[in-house]
């Protein structure tokens, strides 16, 4: 296991979180002088991208996330997002979150499978990172935090080997392992079968400094080729153009982490049959682990790192549903295996005093009140925002 995966899964799903949301503000605009107080505009797209954009590439956040350090379970890394989702005047229920998250993770898998060479995983970040910058052109500081992230990434991941990289791969890939989520925008392309896992192409660019397949060269001890063989590959390969750059604004050549939900399609989830067999085979165990409280831990800090943009006036939250209606969503919510809903970690210590005050003020920082979600009406209209997702 890599102690440097971290960084590279949080940055590209939070970037994916962001594709996500941003295409269904900008399909629900509605301009400013025709808009009713309950409906979203422009300003308000705005708003939330900065906000969540802002909170996720916080200084101290980013210093806590660089840090070599294991991956977190899929349940504490759930907890940052759901609480980096909320940085903002958003709320979305449990149900819509792991819709929401559902969409993040089986992206970047996709991704990950489709990287040509392991180092590639790194130029997928960079293409999230580029494609973030063009949701806060208007801000400048925030830009700065964005492009300050970017020099930490090419400072630590520039140099590291091919042998490092596919470690990260390998990481990244048994995090995403069993996870056969069917997302509609990959049915449609066919680059997913009915059961949830992906299919690798058999064509396109090779890896940048390998040659295209369909020739063996015959070596003898003195290492002077002596035959060559040709041979079918089955394929249509062409060989690569050039490697991606990773300047700040260098040319990545890999499409692989650009935004898919730019062409405005509909995105459905749905859960395969491998994934619910799976869920009821994997339960969790009741065994405590020798190193949960270090993860709460390393997570407390990673959450403490984040500062929250409390939304300012007597504004209350929008509530966001991923679902067509309410009802959808608690039917989802029911139908779910209790082994595959990522509830949000309530982090709490017993025996070490200092750390229950410290773990109950970073939490606390980050509570939701009632109020607020009782009056969370401006947003009813928008219970169908991502309906279509």
């Amino acid at each position: 296991m890599s102690i440097r995966t971290l960084p590279l899964l949080f940055l590209n799903l939070g970037g994916e979180m962001l594709y996500i949301l941003d295409q269904r503000l900008r399909a629900q605009n509605i301009p400013g002088d025709k808009a009713r107080k309950d409906e979203w505009t422009e300003v308000d797209r705005k708003r939330v991208m900065n906000d969540i954009i802002s909170t996720m590439f916080n200084q101290k956040f980013m210093e806590e996330l660089f840090k070599p350090q294991e991956l977190y379970s899929k349940k504490a890394l759930r907890t940052v997002y759901d609480r980096l989702a909320h940085a903002s005047i958003m709320r979305l229920n449990q149900a819509s979150m792991d819709k929401l998250y559902d969409l993040m993770t089986m992206a970047f898998k996709y991704q990950v499978l489709l990287c040509p060479r392991p180092k590639d995983v790194l130029l997928v970040t960079l293409n999230h990172l580029d494609a973030i910058k063009g949701l806060i052109q208007d801000s400048p500081t925030i830009l700065h935090q964005v492009d300050e992230t970017f020099r930490q990434l090419t400072d630590i991941y520039g140099g590291l080997s091919a042998g490092e990289f596919q470690l990260i791969r390998q990481t990244l890939l048994i995090f995403f392992q069993d996870l056969h989520i069917r997302v509609s925008i990959f049915l449609k392309d066919k680059v997913q079968n009915s059961n949830g896992r992906f299919v690798l192409p058999v064509s396109g660019p090779v890896p940048w400094g390998t040659e295209v397949p369909g020739l063996i060269r015959t070596f003898n001890h003195k290492g002077e080729e002596v035959k060559k063989t040709e041979f079918k590959h089955g394929g249509s390969y062409v060989a690569a153009p050039k490697e991606g750059s990773l300047e700040l604004y260098g040319d990545r050549v890999l499409k692989l982490g650009t935004n898919m939900y730019s062409a405005n399609r509909p995105v459905e989830t749905h859960m395969s049959a491998a994934s619910k067999n799976l869920a009821s085979r994997t339960q969790e165990s009741i065994v405590p682990n020798p190193l949960a409280k270090e993860e709460l831990n390393l997570l407390a800090r990673l959450i403490g790192g984040m500062e929250m943009q409390k939304p300012s006036g007597p504004e209350p939250g929008f509530r966001l549903n991923l679902f067509t209606t309410d009802e959808e969503e608690e039917q989802a919510a029911l139908t779910r295996p209790e082994e595959l809903s990522y509830e949000v970690i309530n982090i709490q210590a017993t025996q070490d005093q200092l750390a229950n005050d410290e773990l109950a003020r970073i939490m606390g920082e980050f509570e939701i009140t009632d109020q607020s979600r009782r009056n969370a009406s401006k947003g009813d209209d928008w219970l169908a925002m991502m309906d279509e997702l």
